[in-house]
């Protein structure tokens, strides 16, 4: 186990392991603990009553944040020549077919996240077993298999989230950076806890939200109340 360091320590000190906080005083706190010397990125995750081997409890999809996340995302187009210039005007910073997955092949990933027309996706399908682990496999449910991809990248560059369960039920998302205002970190968590209680599955049964925690970069976890986001 990593040893904490001393302003880690002393951020910790100030949070009270046993309590959940409002979700106004998280966010205070959120900031006041951030022990990184460098803009650090705000971490929430949302543990769920989900059992993902349910395919109607494996939620999956994408969040526009009011605030984005505070990180310009490199984002690479796979797509024909006739959809070339309109992903170059949205702002890819990559865009082509067949030399890109002959790079990837070759253990290029100059970018963060892939966005694809579903004529490509066969040829995608190749390097399935390169992209999947790296969870950079682009998806219809998270927009990014598509043919428009003007707005599929628009979206992320104005700070478009993905979200997905893992399998002990967990969903992890950027909420912004230490720099944003509390009132933008407030809103950004509101937004994705919207969606995800719209889009509780019918199966599940008892307490739905389990849990609510926020960090930021090397600092320490804060538990949010659920009922006070509400």
């Amino acid at each position: 186990m990593a040893k904490k360091s001393k302003k880690y320590i002393e951020a910790a000190k100030l949070i009270d392991k046993t309590k959940r906080y409002p979700l106004s005083e998280a966010v205070e706190l959120v900031k006041q603990t951030s022990t990184s010397k460098f803009d650090g990125t705000v971490e929430a995750v949302f543990r769920l009553n989900l059992d993902s081997r349910k395919a109607e409890q494996n939620l999956r999809g994408a969040i526009n944040l009011p605030h984005g996340t505070g990180k310009t995302r490199k984002v690479l187009v796979l797509t024909k020549e006739a959809k070339v210039k309109e992903a170059q005007a949205a702002g890819a910073d990559y865009v082509g077919d067949a030399e890109y997955i002959e790079k990837i092949k070759g253990g290029w990933f100059d970018f963060d996240i892939i966005v694809a027309t579903p004529d490509m996706m066969g040829e995608l399908g190749k390097i399935g077993k390169i992209l999947g682990p790296k969870g950079l496999m682009p998806n219809a449910k998270t927009g990014t298999v598509t043919m428009d991809v003007a707005k599929a990248v628009s979206e992320i560059k104005a700070g478009k989230v993905e979200y997905r369960v893992d399998k002990t039920g967990n969903i992890p998302t950027i909420v912004g950076k230490i720099s944003f205002t509390p009132e933008q970190l407030l809103e950004n968590i509101k937004t994705i806890y919207k969606v995800l209680i719209r889009i509780k599955p019918s199966t599940v049964k008892g307490v739905y939200v389990k849990n609510i925690s926020i960090a930021s970069t090397m600092g320490p976890g804060i538990k949010i109340a659920p009922e006070s986001i509400e």
